[in-house]
């Protein structure tokens, strides 16, 4: 197997600009506020960004996983991160087509 790193760069040394799996349970992470927006989790290892996946993913199944059903200043602190994020990640070169790709 390859030497896969065993702990994780941080957001803020993604590829992507932070556009990665990874990246986005971290700014759902900061919208739910179950880590403070300065947390890159740069050092983390698998089981801890595992671990704040599973509470993200509990944080959305209170809203049907859908932004449309966030209440107001949840809907609005989401557009603030996912708007900063995206400027960014357009910034260091990442254009959304790899995302977006194999739709139309």
């Amino acid at each position: 197997m390859a030497n896969r790193p065993d702990r994780y760069v941080g957001i803020d040394n993604e590829i992507n600009g932070g556009m990665t799996t990874i990246g986005k349970i971290i700014r759902d992470a900061w919208v739910f506020d179950l880590i403070p927006e300065t947390e890159t989790c740069e050092g983390w290892n698998l089981a801890g960004i595992d671990a704040l996946l599973q509470k993200v993913n509990t944080e959305w199944d209170k809203y049907g996983c859908l932004v449309s059903h966030l209440p107001p200043e949840l809907a609005d602190h989401h557009k603030k991160i996912h708007d900063v994020a995206i400027a960014r990640a357009r910034e260091a070169g990442w254009s959304g087509e790899q995302e977006t790709g194999d739709e139309g």
